[in-house]
């Protein structure tokens, strides 16, 4: 009887998963930061979630503009990188062929050993430039569109994460009332989220559930003390 077959399971949504880590790490801490802090100062709650929806709108705008130019910056980078290398394998091929080699000798590959790999590699110039590009530049080809999908990915997770910590001010009339419920609620929910995040990441859960909650409380504190000082 043979043996089942081996199936690896490995995570393959890295990208996806941080657009949604940046944004919602940003969206529990800064919208949470600045509902505790004017808190510190005032008690109209009505100033402080158009405060905080103000903040959500620019906030969620910023990081995605922030999340589509990397991805832009990184398309174009690859692009170029491409392109060089398309040209070095035509003028310089040698010098290319040597490269491999090299890049066989880190894997303790000789001479001889990768020459067939080499002659193979240079009958296919579109396989030879996809080797070159990722094993000797570490880079891989972007998806498409991703610039747009990492830009929309964190907005979307910056402005779910900022409506946690103002959801108690929208409910409650009573400030103080509202900001006891707000950091139940968002400490809850960063470590919910942090430990989500551990899952993913492969770092032990209770580590992610601390880290989380300890920034953003402490991001809070600050806040709150702070705004209460200076009023």
């Amino acid at each position: 009887m043979s043996p089942p077959p081996h199936i690896e399971k490995h995570f393959t949504a890295g990208e996806l998963v941080r657009d949604i880590v940046i944004g919602m790490s940003d969206g529990l801490t800064v919208p949470f930061a600045l509902a505790v802090g004017l808190t510190g100062a005032i008690s109209q709650t009505h100033v402080i979630v158009t405060a905080g929806v103000a903040e959500i709108a620019a906030g969620s705008i910023a990081m995605g503009l922030g999340g589509y130019l990397a991805a832009r910056g990184d398309a174009e980078h690859y692009a170029h990188e491409l392109a060089r290398e398309e040209a070095e394998i035509v003028a310089m091929p040698e010098a290319e062929a040597q490269e491999v080699t090299d890049i066989f000798k880190t894997y303790g590959l000789t001479d001889t050993e990768s020459a067939t790999v080499v002659e193979s590699l240079r009958r296919r110039p579109r396989d030879w430039v996809a080797f070159m590009m990722r094993f000797e530049l570490g880079l891989e080809a972007p998806e498409p569109g991703r610039a747009w999908k990492s830009a929309l990915t964190i907005a979307s997770a910056y402005i779910v994460g900022g409506v946690v910590p103002l959801s108690a001010y929208m409910l409650l009339t009573d400030a103080h009332r509202a900001l006891q419920l707000s950091v139940i609620v968002t400490l809850v929910a960063l470590a919910i989220f942090g430990g989500i995040k551990a899952r993913f990441t492969g770092v032990p859960v209770l580590r992610g559930v601390l880290q989380t909650t300890l920034i953003g409380g402490l991001a809070a504190t600050a806040a709150f003390l702070i705004a209460r000082w200076i009023s």
